[in-house]
């Protein structure tokens, strides 16, 4: 399965905390509900993982599927809040940045996501309402 043409696609880690409160927030300020969503620990996620030639078993970055190209850490995290509502898309003028700056933030954040907001034993399960907007 893949996002529709008007829409993009997120896949995150399914089981991190931080992921998934950063999914819900993203639901919330999604308005137009231009976001589909994936965990990299689902069949979809998994596919899209082996054909950008990445580790089917390393879930440190989320990566974003938009317009028919892949981005991925910091550069993804700012595509997304450009398309939120509110005050959220000012936070895109950071992609002027050099990447490898706005990388080395992302990195350090994801390497201890799990000890700072903790893990779940499994990918989280979206309401019925949102059912439709999760791809498996």
């Amino acid at each position: 399965m893949a996002a529709t043409s008007s829409q993009s696609l997120i896949l995150f880690d399914g089981v991190c905390n931080l992921c998934n409160a950063a999914v819900t927030f993203i639901i919330e300020r999604d308005k137009n509900k231009h976001f589909q969503f994936a965990s990299l620990q689902s069949e979809t996620g998994q596919a899209i993982l082996r054909q950008l030639g990445r580790s089917t078993d390393q879930f440190d970055s989320f990566v974003l599927w938009e317009n028919g190209r892949f981005y991925d850490q910091s550069t993804a995290a700012l595509r997304v809040a450009r398309q939120l509502s509110g005050s959220w898309p000012l936070f895109y003028s950071f992609i002027l940045l050099p990447k490898g700056f706005r990388d080395t933030i992302y990195t350090f954040i994801a390497r201890h996501r799990y000890q700072w907001f903790g893990q779940r034993d499994a990918c989280m399960l979206p309401t019925p309402e949102l059912k439709s907007r999760f791809l498996t």
